[in-house]
């Protein structure tokens, strides 16, 4: 067989001798075997955890380092205007601690922290977190930035891991130790004793560390801080690359949670970077081990894959019935300003935020949701409470949309996998149509036709169109018409219609005699050589300032079966359109 794609090395090597005879898959050219596991670069804590029997059921605090670990991830870092913005939304959406910059690494972020220092504005319970490296010269540099900030957290890191230790930083695990001694004994003198100042470390490279060390220089450092309940000392154990499943992470801060000394004294805290796109994971399992605060970033921005996505940890809590204690009510206006800002956009399928994550293409998901959101409005009706009170369980939708101010207007979105469902849906929200169940099959197979054609989906605008067209404009134009018509009750249950019938450009003057209006219909069509049996029929009125009423006739037309629909403030108008619609549908076959 000729290779489609040259490039790529189909697995041809042999099937696994243990494998099941279910699972063919062979062994690839993938160089694998250059990768240690995780429990073979560094020693993991004993298995004895508690983490997976515990439940979230308060939010952590949450950190957005968005202006810091995120800005310096960008290819155009943001200048002050969009650093304000970006700050001024997450102070809005409810965040009491913010890491603004890194000063000592360029002008613009010590500018931006004078910026805040400079100004009367920062809300009182919002505390201000700068990141400096562990030399005295960028924590005097450092220093010099935060000088009048009522409130800030001064976060000092360093590598820790064996690789760093041996291939960066050149240092044995006793120079390193000294190294962030010294590095958090000057810190300390210079600006210990100025009020509202709080200190965290990060042994960066953590899930890479040894976990007696960790110990070894966490402990000193909340030692030498002096850190006490009512000035604690914030430790920081980030997953600075992931490299290994969350389980091992939680396992990781479990052991630090049980072991730090003076924890009352410690906030642990948890940095989860994303490079096996588990970050969200690995967040939400450490705190389940103990983490009391995560620093991320809005959607996820970061260096390489990114950091933790603050947003979708706030609404995984959300979704679970737990208050994230911030306000995330209008989704787009955040996704906007973040976008701005970063220069960078969001995913549409990214969780929660995408602009496609409330929408459904599928006919079968359509049809569920369809039903869903019916049965939440009968429910939240029979509670006597509005929609978005009520408990929400609505198939597909894990959140109700409007919880983060979407719309369900692009729930269900239609293209050729839409079902029946969906486009009556669409076509009840928007147009106020109560479409018969077995009208929908038929309809659906018309919207394929359009769709499989095009090559797109249809907007709503475009599927009434499609539906009025094929349903609604044959009654008022076509190879029969009936106009003008009159219908009276001659006597109990008994009805006379009158009309002009022009049946291919030939006018007659008919009337039929019949047990309602629309059975003498059909007796007058039936006295011009048109064959007509009503099988089924449906009204109902479509609201709104104009009244109108929508009827859906089903007939027998020459011995086949038709729909036809009627749109008119008058239902009787509609009813008899519904009727002539059928009969031309069929003319024109």
């Amino acid at each position: 067989m000729t290779a489609t794609f040259p490039t790529v090395r189909t697995p041809a090597g042999d099937v696994p001798a243990d494998a099941p005879a279910w699972n063919p898959q062979r062994r690839s050219s993938m160089p694998s075997h250059r990768y240690l596991p995780v429990h073979e670069r560094v020693p993991l804590p004993s298995s004895s955890r508690t983490w997976p029997a515990r439940r979230i059921e308060r939010a952590p605090l949450w950190v957005p380092v968005d202006l810091r670990d995120g800005n310096q991830a960008l290819a155009e870092p943001m200048d002050t205007a969009r650093k304000r913005r970006l700050f001024d939304l997450q102070v809005a959406m409810g965040y009491k601690e913010i890491e603004v910059g890194y000063p000592s690494a360029s002008q613009t972020d010590f500018d931006f922290v004078r910026h805040l220092a400079e100004r009367d504005d920062l809300p009182e319970d919002v505390t201000v977190s700068v990141f400096t490296a562990a030399r005295a010269d960028l924590i005097d540099r450092t220093a010099e930035a935060v000088q009048g900030l009522p409130r800030v957290l001064i976060h000092l890191y360093t590598a820790t891991a064996p690789v760093w230790r041996d291939v960066v930083l050149g240092r044995s695990r006793a120079e390193l130790h000294r190294l962030v001694l010294d590095a958090a004994g000057h810190l300390l003198r210079r600006v210990g004793d100025r009020p509202g100042v709080r200190f965290e470390f990060s042994p960066e490279v953590f899930n890479l560390t040894e976990p007696d060390y960790v110990l070894e220089v966490c402990d000193s450092v909340t030692e030498l801080w002096d850190a006490s309940p009512d000035r604690p000392v914030v430790h920081n154990l980030p997953a600075t690359v992931e490299v290994a499943t969350p389980n091992v992470y939680a396992d990781q801060i479990e052991y630090a949670d049980r072991h730090l000394a003076r924890r009352d004294s410690v906030i642990l805290s948890v940095h989860p970077h994303n490079d096996r796109g588990t970050g969200v994971a690995c967040a939400e399992l450490a705190v389940l081990a103990g983490a009391q605060r995560v620093e991320g970033c809005l959607f996820g921005n970061g260096e390489r894959t990114g950091n933790v996505d603050l947003v979708t940890l706030a609404l995984n809590l959300h979704a679970q019935g737990v208050d994230p204690m911030v306000d995330l009510s209008d989704i787009d206006t955040v996704r906007e300003v973040v976008e701005h800002c970063n220069r960078l956009p969001v995913h549409p399928r990214h969780p929660y935020a995408g602009d496609l994550v409330h929408t459904a293409f599928s006919g079968t998901h359509q049809d569920a949701i369809a039903k869903g959101l019916a049965h939440h409005a009968k429910q939240a009706a029979e509670l006597g409470v509005p929609p978005e009170q009520a408990p929400w369980a609505v198939p597909y939708l894990p959140i109700d949309p409007g919880d983060i101010g979407r719309t369900y207007e692009e729930v269900i979105r239609i293209n050729s996998q839409s079902g029946k469902g969906g486009i009556a849906h669409l076509l009840h929200a928007h147009r106020g149509l109560e479409l018969p169940p077995a009208l929908r099959p038929e309809l659906a197979r018309a919207v394929q036709r359009v769709t499989d054609a095009t090559g797109r989906e249809l907007t709503r605008e475009e599927l009434w169109e499609l539906f009025r067209a094929t349903y609604v404009v044959p009654g008022l134009e076509g190879r029969v018409t009936v106009a003008p018509w009159s219908t009276a009750e001659v006597s109990p249950g008994v009805h006379r219609f009158t009309c002009r019938l022009r049946v291919d450009g030939v006018e007659h003057s008919v009337e039929g005699i019949g047990n309602g209006p629309l059975s003498a219909l059909t007796d007058a069509l039936r006295g011009i050589g048109v064959t007509v049996d009503v099988l089924d029929y449906r009204e109902h009125s479509v609201g709104g300032s104009d009244g109108h009423a929508a009827a859906y006739a089903r007939c027998e037309v020459d011995g086949a079966p038709w729909w036809g629909c009627g749109w008119d403030t008058s239902v009787l108008t509609a009813s008899v359109n519904a009727v002539v619609a059928a009969v031309n549908r069929a003319k024109e076959v």
